[in-house]
């Protein structure tokens, strides 16, 4: 079965040969090609057509942010930068990125890890910009983001009884975060995070993911139980 290739953009040839042998070594992960800025990036990934896209953010001429929106048109795209400001991560993931690793966050099974999970569709970030991303959704439940919907966000937390920290937890979920994630965002363990959500499963009366979501978010009625 062939492997999985990738593409890595950042314009430190250190960087890149190191990352470049953490996935040789993992098996499975093949370099497709290396760019050190943003419009290589672009050509090589027309060129090569990998299955997912290692993007810095800083680099020399067309930077990642630059390129981003063009490369996420032909690939998965995970960002992989020391760049932690929460301004960058939010613009980076509402341009399309799906995920987001801060260098001296992950080990090298993190990395792996993150890689197969964006090339499957699943978010995948760092203990820092999780952190950007809960306030961000601690932010979007202020009233000025619209009175319905924060109106409709207490109806669900009152409707099925949730605990002001199960509801935290349960946006987390509806946002694509794993346990991992959840639990460095909210500095607790994950064992923790998986007793808060046993209790939000069963007051949502769901059995998965999926299906506590769709309660959630309102796409499922509370009491009538779906297959997940």
């Amino acid at each position: 079965m062939p492997g999985l290739r990738v593409l890595i953009a950042d314009d430190n040839p250190v960087v890149r040969a190191g990352l470049a042998a953490l996935l040789a070594a993992a098996g499975g992960i093949e370099v497709a090609a290396e760019a050190s800025d943003g419009r290589e990036a672009l050509s090589l990934t027309r060129r090569h057509a990998p299955d997912l896209i290692l993007l810095d953010v800083r680099m020399p001429g067309v930077d990642g942010i630059s390129a981003l929106p063009h490369l996420v048109r032909l690939a998965p795209v995970l960002m992989l930068t020391y760049s932690r400001e929460p301004d960058i991560v939010r613009e980076s993931l509402l341009l399309g990125a799906g995920g987001y690793l801060v260098h001296g966050e992950f080990t090298p099974d993190d990395l792996v890890r993150a890689v197969h999970d964006v090339r499957e569709g699943r978010p995948h970030f760092t203990p820092s910009p999780a952190a950007t991303l809960l306030s961000t959704l601690r932010t979007s439940s202020q009233p000025q983001r619209g009175v319905a919907q924060s109106a409709d966000r207490l109806h669900n937390s009152a409707v099925f009884g949730l605990s002001s920290r199960e509801v935290e937890i349960m946006d987390l979920i509806a946002s694509g975060m794993s346990n991992q994630q959840i639990a460095a965002a909210c500095f607790i363990s994950e064992k923790t995070v998986k007793n808060h959500i046993n209790r939000i499963f069963a007051k949502l009366q769901s059995t998965t993911r999926s299906e506590a979501i769709a309660h959630w978010l309102g796409t499922a009625r509370p009491g009538v139980s779906g297959r997940g």
